[in-house]
């Protein structure tokens, strides 16, 4: 596992993320998160600092598994959650991408800068979701999954409330 990630096989995994996310392929986005995969956005305490720690500061979003990314996917499927419903339509796009080390469990590091195009066919309006992101990949038995993603969005207002699928 230790120097077998190439910036190809990264930067095909997390193209890959994103457009399972547009064109709404759930199982196959699950399917690239390991079971143990953390999905964090932090909020803003300051101009310039974000929470450091979701299990005592404020995020706006925070899954610990993949079990609740599971959950969140459900809900969407199901049209039971209101605030997503209709969904809405969504262009990714990644740049930057950058292979940044270990981390301290010998996941690999990604760092990453991209934006979201985001659609809202109810109100008839658009709008950027715009970050820096940052993944820890594993390697598995089947190839690269994503054992965590941490997005700071960098946006000073979002229209609505942000999902998963939006980031």
């Amino acid at each position: 596992m230790a120097g077998d990630l190439t910036y190809d096989l990264a930067r095909d995994l997390l193209f890959e993320e994103g457009n399972a996310l547009d064109e709404r392929r759930w199982e196959d986005w699950l399917a690239l998160y390991t079971e143990d995969a953390v999905y964090w956005v932090p909020a803003w305490k300051s101009e310039t600092e974000t929470t450091s720690d979701p299990d005592s500061e404020l995020s706006m979003i925070y899954y610990e598994s993949r079990a609740g990314l599971e959950d969140r996917v459900w809900r969407l499927k199901s049209g039971l959650s209101v605030a997503s419903n209709p969904l809405r339509r969504t262009a990714h796009m990644l740049s930057h991408i950058q292979l940044a080390g270990r981390h301290e469990s010998g996941d690999a590091l990604v760092k990453a800068s991209g934006a979201v195009h985001v659609f809202d066919p109810k109100r008839k309006t658009q709008h950027v979701y715009f970050g820096l992101y940052a993944y820890r990949l594993r390697k598995g038995a089947d190839g690269w999954q994503i054992a965590g993603k941490t997005v700071r969005l960098l946006n000073d207002t979002i229209p609505a409330v942000a999902d998963i699928y939006m980031l």
